[in-house]
């Protein structure tokens, strides 16, 4: 009886969906995998599964490309059969979205298996995710940090914090259960603001020394508990380059995977033009910069900026991270020419 009435409640949800747009009809069919366990393991028959292994992504270099290859069910079940391992590989597997036709896409970590004989097997490499965000198609991206976020998270929520006992993920792993105690685990983000300081005519970047050398970026650190993003804008430009914010303007977010699965909140700040008070506790280095040099420095590229003397010329994060949309947008803001993207 209760198969029977999955049959019609997907049917009619099936029929009710074509009257939305391609979007909602994508978020609804995600929603229906993420709560119906026989529905998402149907669906990993069909689907398409990125490869990782100890949570570095599979690669291919293609000519001067770097692709991200999804490998169909049946690729998937010819690599494991070459490990002598069984299909329950899958099991293990992560729904991290699907295409606008419902081609579900899943993440699995390999980590278990020889990783030589993957990519010998697959011609690839598994790739560091620092490295591999900045050579692939944008499009990815953001598609391999969420599915090695989610897959970190799995890993290092293997036992309940209550309980110690085991826990257990659903087939979608969009959660975790402890039946001991019946607590839900749901994957979540560590919210963290990333604050452009500006004086009206110039604008502030610190580096750390754990940085590339050269690298500058804007201010960010975690919220604190209670905090709300006004506050922790605040609170962070005061203690990192001893300046009181005056107003503040919010840019945009994105979720980013280092250190562990955050939420970037970008802000415009708007401070007194006075000198820096550095937390030498926190940074290396923070100084302001003219908008003649945020120009340079935007089309400079970090293997072309070493001098003859061996010191570093300021370049900043690529385009990938939103630090840079911050930067492009306090020089779009400054000039009548559009940002450099």
């Amino acid at each position: 009886m209760a198969a029977i009435y999955q049959a019609v409640y997907r049917r009619a949800s099936s029929l009710v969906c074509r009257l939305y747009s391609t979007y909602v009809r994508k978020m609804r069919y995600l929603n229906e995998l993420k709560e119906d366990d026989s529905l998402c393991r149907q669906a990993q028959t069909s689907g398409t599964f990125y490869l990782f292994h100890n949570l570095s992504p599979f690669l291919q270099n293609v000519g001067k490309k770097y692709l991200v290859p999804q490998l169909s069910a049946a690729e998937m079940k010819r690599i494991l059969e070459k490990f002598k391992e069984t299909e329950q590989w899958i099991e293990k597997s992560v729904l991290i979205g699907c295409s606008d036709e419902h081609v579900p896409h899943f993440a699995l970590d390999l980590g278990a298996l020889e990783k030589s004989v993957i990519e010998s097997e697959l011609k690839g490499s598994f790739t560091d995710l620092r490295k591999a965000l900045f050579v692939v198609d944008g499009k990815d991206s953001p598609l391999l940090a969420s599915a090695q976020s989610l897959l970190r998270w799995h890993d290092s929520h293997q036992y309940c914090s209550k309980t110690g006992q085991p826990t257990q993920k659903n087939v979608a792993g969009s959660k975790r259960v402890c039946h001991a105690s019946g607590i839900i685990y749901y994957p979540q983000m560590s919210p963290v603001v990333i604050t452009l300081v500006s004086d009206g005519s110039r604008c502030l970047l610190a580096r750390q020394p754990s940085f590339p050398q050269g690298m500058y970026t804007a201010l960010s650190g975690f919220c604190d508990m209670g905090e709300n993003v006004e506050e922790t804008v605040r609170r962070e430009v005061a203690e990192e380059v001893g300046l009181e914010v005056e107003s503040l303007q919010y840019s945009a977010s994105q979720h980013w995977p280092f250190p562990s699965s955050c939420l970037m909140i970008a802000c415009h700040a708007l401070v007194r033009a006075q000198q820096i008070s550095m937390n030498s506790l926190e940074l290396e280095e923070a100084r302001w910069f003219g908008l003649e040099e945020i120009v340079e420095g935007l089309k400079r590229e970090p293997r072309s900026s070493k001098r003859d003397d061996g010191s570093f010329l300021p370049w900043f994060p690529p385009k990938q991270a939103i630090a840079h949309q911050l930067i492009c947008e306090w020089v779009k803001q400054r000039t009548s020419q559009p940002a450099y993207a």
